[in-house]
């Protein structure tokens, strides 16, 4: 049962029809249901600390505060030691088809994916998987709508690469 919020029933209502779409973002994002969860929390937290500003554009604003916190997080993670898994390692390959290869193929995107720069990879979550158009992700993601071209460009470009490099890996892998 969930209690009333003191901010009103226009914030309850904004985090029952939001909340959903927000942790798929932050995932997209983080990659990781873990930290999604935890940059839901930040974000829901920040967007009603600031509910008076907010609740003009919850939307907007809640994916504002959701992207600034990943890449805080990504900031964080980039003073860890990187793990040197190899890209095509990481996936057994099964049968074609089959739900394993539907799981395989969810992975082998997501591996692709955590290895976009992060600004390729706030672009290709926000156009593509949140379907924002040019305008609104550079509104998002403060940035001129140029900007948002070129880096949507260069990540599905990239994505391509890592993708096709991986379909021959496991060509190469079928036939030994």
């Amino acid at each position: 049962m969930m209690m009333p919020s003191r901010l009103g029933s226009d914030f309850d209502d904004f985090v029952n029809t939001h909340s959903t779409n927000l942790l798929r973002s932050a995932y997209l994002l983080t990659l990781d249901l873990g930290h999604a969860q935890d940059l839901v929390q930040i974000t829901l937290l920040k967007t009603a600390r600031h509910w008076s500003v907010a609740r003009r554009a919850p939307e907007a604003y809640s994916r504002r505060v959701l992207v600034n916190a990943s890449r805080d997080r990504w900031r964080a993670l980039r003073r860890r030691p990187q793990d040197d898994q190899s890209f095509s390692a990481q996936c057994e390959i099964p049968e074609p088809g089959s739900y394993s290869q539907q799981v395989v193929d969810h992975e082998t995107l997501t591996q692709a994916l955590r290895l976009l720069e992060q600004i390729q990879r706030e672009v290709i979550v926000l156009r593509y998987f949140l379907d924002l158009n040019v305008a609104e992700t550079a509104q998002v993601l403060r940035v001129p709508e140029g900007t948002v071209k070129s880096h949507a460009s260069r990540g599905l470009e990239r994505m391509r690469e890592l993708l096709l490099r991986e379909s021959i890996e496991r060509g190469n892998a079928d036939a030994h």
